[in-house]
């Protein structure tokens, strides 16, 4: 496959949001709302677009990872740490490649720049294939004081993490997403039908 991993251009934005909703469509939950969050973190102050990239085959938007400021709190103590998401591939090419190409390119762009460690809310039988583990080896919980198999981070140098414990924040975005704005922001994309499916979600 021809795959080439480069920055976003305006051009890009509805092709890698449509991507993104077909990605995501009945994979958690009927619908989903990772196309609507896209389009909320670019505008965002915590969105980092020199870290987030796209890959593209033959012209196609075929994937996507977007990257963004976050942080751990314990005290007074703010270690500021990375996040992404949603980390998208076009159905069609699935497990061909395209995510771990996006995930590696883009963590030693991180690496490059400077930054210390990424921590996210993610696949766990995905990420761990590319170094991440659970956030409790870090002494890290959500703003809740919660650990989950979801819950990972990953030291981009060693000893990334070193004498940092505390809670996860993530920007606000990530979970202000109201159902009513997605379902409007949704009406802009190709009508795909929302399923109740085995394996997704409970709520």
């Amino acid at each position: 496959m021809n795959l080439i991993i480069r920055r976003e251009k305006p051009d890009d934005r509805y092709a890698a949001e449509y991507m993104t909703k077909k990605a995501f469509w009945n994979l958690h939950v009927p619908g989903c709302s990772e196309h609507y969050l896209v389009h909320k973190l670019r505008r965002d102050a915590a969105y980092l677009p020199l870290l987030s990239r796209v890959a593209e085959s033959n012209g196609q938007v075929v994937g996507a990872i977007y990257y963004a400021r976050a942080f751990v709190q314990n005290g007074d103590e703010r270690t500021e740490v990375l996040t992404f998401g949603p980390l998208a591939v076009e159905p069609s090419f699935q497990k061909q490649g395209v995510g771990s190409q996006l995930l590696e390119t883009t963590m030693d762009l991180a690496r490059q720049a400077g930054w210390k460690a990424i921590l996210i809310y993610g696949e766990p039988e995905y990420y761990p294939k590319h170094g991440f583990i659970t956030c409790d080896h870090f002494g890290i919980t959500t703003p809740d004081g919660k650990n989950f198999p979801a819950f990972q981070g990953i030291e981009l140098v060693s000893d990334g993490l070193k004498g940092i414990s505390g809670q996860f924040h993530e920007p606000d975005v990530y979970s202000h997403l109201p159902q009513w704005e997605v379902d409007q922001y949704d009406r802009l994309f190709p009508y795909l039908e929302k399923r109740k499916l085995p394996g997704q979600w409970t709520t």
